[in-house]
């Protein structure tokens, strides 16, 4: 296969790191080398900067339907080209191709679809009394700094840029060093489809160097980050004595709440089936998926076997096998604290139900022998105060831990520093709206998981986040907003 040569984006022209540093780039299910990205610093940051900052002017002067023209140009190049974008997105990351083909692509071209339609159907506030008329304008608010994890490349990464290139901002983005191939091929796109140059630049390399260089620049005047707790708290504190708007979706150890009624005739596969998918997709690697899993002590005996048997079922393998479930984990050093942490939960005393260690490479086919792949692992006996229940551990790992009563349930849902989502089964209406207003969390899911509407926002509380994305909260955020008082004459 062909090497990728990843570059930067900056002010409408290609560009390696300057001095010519490179990252290493491999594909975690098999080990190859996939090619190599920029190592930027804070030059290549600067430069990135400054030409946002000059096309500024242009872009954000343009009327809202042109804007969103080019947005919907980008769509429909990524649409043109998604089976390559999904293929390298399944290479970059681990993650199985059906997954990449049927999620991350698809969402990311709604993405740039969804905030090219919404800008154009904003409307101005008026407020009118018998003294004054009040008009809200939204002002564009500058160079905003978009940086985006790897678990989810393009998906993230266009959940950021399209409401800020929509509101009229000019954007740096930095996508994960880790995957940053599709980042790159959108960097492509947006030469093809004809945006302006300065309007999207996007810059390769550490969060040490790169991202915080980003983060501390003078002339950004907004940043949104998502990714772990602790660089969120690094950004949140290098933002401060700018004041700098910023929105943070960090971490989350987030509650699947399972409730007795839920398992009545049909209800229990669809309970089992979507509290696996809640703590398995993407091989466990999403902010919302469901953690710790609350079962009702009188439904533990049907359900948990049931849900053993379909982590079980669950095939680990080649990432581009249509038939696999489970993929690679982002690399062998996240593996390793991933089998780090499962070793820590039965220490404490936990007992593993299924999964446990590392995949035995002889289980795998050969290309995939060096990958960093672990199983579904179901672990139940630990307190709801054990560290495998308090810290994300971010693979393929969830806790069982039984409850009595409502209260309980969401004594223990909410007994985390963490605040990002939760999902509810029950099989009573009223239970389900009473439970889900005392959860202390951003979203709740009931009888369901990772169901979004692009208009709702989305976000977390306490160590899950600052702020919120989604509909027009994100168009909101990267826009301030000038109110223009007229005195009126009393009629």
């Amino acid at each position: 296969m062909e090497a990728h040569t990843v570059l930067n984006l900056i002010d409408g022209s290609f560009s390696p790191a300057r001095g010519g540093a490179t990252i290493s780039i491999y594909n975690p299910a098999t080990g190859e080398l996939l090619g190599t990205a920029p190592d930027s610093t804070a030059h290549d940051v600067d430069a990135a900067v400054e030409g946002a900052a000059r096309a500024f002017a242009g872009w954000s002067a343009l009327a809202p339907a042109q804007r969103g023209a080019h947005l919907h140009a980008l769509a429909a190049l990524v649409e043109r080209d998604a089976e390559a974008f999904a293929l390298a997105e399944s290479r970059d990351t681990g993650k199985p191709l059906s997954l990449a083909r049927s999620v991350d692509i698809p969402r990311a071209i709604a993405n740039l679809r969804f905030f090219a339609d919404a800008v154009c159907a904003q409307h101005t506030e008026t407020f009118l009394n018998a003294h004054a008329r009040s008009v809200v304008h939204r002002r564009a608010l500058g160079v905003a700094a978009c940086i985006s994890p790897w678990n989810l490349p393009l998906y993230l990464f266009t959940w950021k840029i399209a409401p800020a290139l929509a509101a009229g901002c000019t954007v740096v983005g930095k996508p994960s060093e880790v995957t940053p191939i599709t980042a790159s091929m959108l960097a492509q796109r947006s030469i093809e489809a004809g945006l302006p140059g300065g309007v999207l630049n996007i810059v390769n390399g550490r969060g040490p160097l790169c991202g915080a260089a980003l983060v501390a620049h003078p002339r950004v005047a907004c940043i949104t980050f998502t990714g772990g707790t602790a660089t969120g708290e690094t950004i949140a504190r290098a933002a401060a004595p700018s004041f700098k708007r910023t929105a943070l979706e960090l971490g989350g150890k987030n509650a699947t709440i399972v409730f007795a009624d839920a398992l009545h005739g049909e209800q229990l596969s669809k309970s089992v089936h979507g509290v696996a998918r809640a703590a398995f997709t993407n091989q466990g690697q999403v902010c919302h998926c469901g953690s710790r899993i609350l079962i009702e002590r009188s439904a533990w005996e049907i359900f948990v076997p049931a849900l053993v048997a379909r982590a079980r079922a669950l095939r680990v393998g080649d990432p581009l096998d249509c038939a696999t479930d489970i993929g690679s984990l982002i690399s062998g050093q996240h593996l390793l604290r991933v089998a780090a942490a499962v070793d820590g939960a039965v220490r404490d005393g936990g007992h593993l139900l299924c999964g446990g260690s590392p995949l035995d490479p002889s289980h795998l086919p050969e290309q995939n022998r060096a990958g960093a792949f672990y199983p579904p692992t179901l672990i139940e006996g630990l307190p709801a105060t054990a560290k495998a229940n308090q810290e994300e551990i971010f693979g393929p790992v969830a806790t069982l831990i039984p409850f009595s009563s409502e209260s309980e349930a969401i004594a223990i849902a909410n007994g985390t520093r963490f605040g990002l989502s939760a999902s509810l089964w029950t099989g009573d209406a009223d239970r389900a709206q009473r439970v889900a207003r005392q959860l202390d969390c951003g979203t709740v899911w009931i009888n369901s998981w990772m169901l979004r509407d692009l208009r709702a926002p989305i976000g977390g509380m306490r160590a899950s986040g600052l702020g919120r994305e989604g509909g027009q909260e994100a168009l909101n955020f990267f826009a301030e907003p000038v109110v223009v008082v007229t005195h009126e004459e009393p009629q």
